[in-house]
């Protein structure tokens, strides 16, 4: 997967936000085993710490498990997946909205520029 980082927000943001997406979008699903720090680290370009705080992170969401002998996995909750992909989901729409609404787009005119597109 190319990595894209900016310097405009901590890197470890970044790595979890990606990580999530892809955990959400189904690029890893429940229950798969997940690549180990210092490979996600090296193909991202990053110190494996800073990896290994996003995982930190994503273990906190309960999105990875981690287990002494095992490694990572994706989490086998699917309702959890399920919600925060639905939240994720309303986020970005919030803000396409808003995005048309700086631009003088009424409600009705936002819904007609999607419908027109779908």
């Amino acid at each position: 997967m190319p990595w894209d980082l900016s310097n405009d927000r901590p890197i470890y943001l970044q790595l979890t936000e990606q990580i999530k997406q892809q955990i959400l979008s189904g690029k890893y699903n429940c229950g798969d085993h997940f690549p180990p720090v210092r490979e996600l680290a090296a193909e991202a370009a990053v110190n494996p710490n800073t990896m290994q705080r996003a995982l930190a992170a994503l273990e906190q969401e309960g999105l990875l498990i981690s287990s002494r002998t095992a490694g990572r996995t994706v989490t086998t909750d699917q309702s959890l997946i399920h919600e925060m992909r639905e939240e994720l989901a309303s986020q970005i729409y919030t803000g396409f909205q808003q995005s048309l609404a700086r631009l003088g787009y009424t409600e009705e005119e936002i819904r007609e520029f999607i419908n027109k597109r779908v």
